[in-house]
């Protein structure tokens, strides 16, 4: 993953592009309302029109990029409605799921999970924020990977990609990180200790701070 503005060597595939554009957005490298040129991403991905036009519309699919008609693609704009929508919906299946996990887990699982929450606290103490971004997506794929119920995996995962932008907010702040980190072995504890109602209500509380951070952010734009 790359976190700058830099041309790449080769023409870029669509995949290329999204996957760029991504992670700038979960990066906080972009913002929100940001516009994202057509002409500028070519020049930028040595590639042709359509490729950026099929990047764009994949982005729009997932939630990350609003496009409108003679107008342009932007990073996507939430109204505090729809942040509190998104993250009903995140809530009811990621704790539904932290709930249907049968224990116990087997320990080589759980050692997965370790050794994935050792890599996130490297990389937070190193302040690599590529790597955690990264790390932090394998340990909620593993975790919610125990319910064996891809279905459901795939429903929390593209919901969690839909609010990529939203978590921004809080992806540069120690504060949040470290935060984030207690979590993590808390529910690597919960399985552990085979109690469920502390892994749900650990998953339920992890949602918290990225969805009242981009509130907060909100109030205070909207502020005279």
């Amino acid at each position: 993953m790359s976190t700058g503005h830099q041309t790449m060597d080769r023409p870029s595939t669509q995949s290329d592009v999204v996957d760029r554009l991504e992670e700038e957005i979960v990066l906080g490298l972009r913002f929100p309302r940001e516009r994202l040129v057509e002409d500028d991403l070519m020049g930028r991905f040595g590639t042709k029109r359509h490729v950026v036009r099929g990047a764009l519309q994949e982005l729009e699919n997932r939630g990350l990029v609003e496009r409108t008609p003679n107008v342009g693609a932007f990073v996507k704009v939430y109204t505090a409605k729809d942040v509190r929508d998104v993250y009903a919906v995140r809530e009811l299946l990621e704790v539904h799921c932290a709930k249907v996990i049968q224990l116990p887990v087997e320990q080589v699982r759980i050692d997965e999970l370790i050794s994935i929450q050792r890599r996130h606290d490297a990389a937070v103490a190193a302040v690599d924020l590529r790597a955690v971004v990264y790390a932090n997506m394998a340990f909620h794929q593993t975790l919610f990977a125990l319910s064996d119920n891809n279905a459901l995996v795939e429903a929390i995962r593209r919901h969690a990609q839909m609010t990529y932008a939203i978590r921004s907010v809080t992806v540069t702040s120690p504060e949040f990180l470290h935060r984030a980190q207690q979590e993590h072995w808390q529910m690597i504890h919960a399985l552990e200790d085979q109690d469920t109602q502390l892994l749900a209500e650990t998953a339920r509380a992890h949602l918290l701070p990225s969805r009242d951070a981009y509130l907060q952010r909100i109030a205070a734009t909207s502020q005279p």
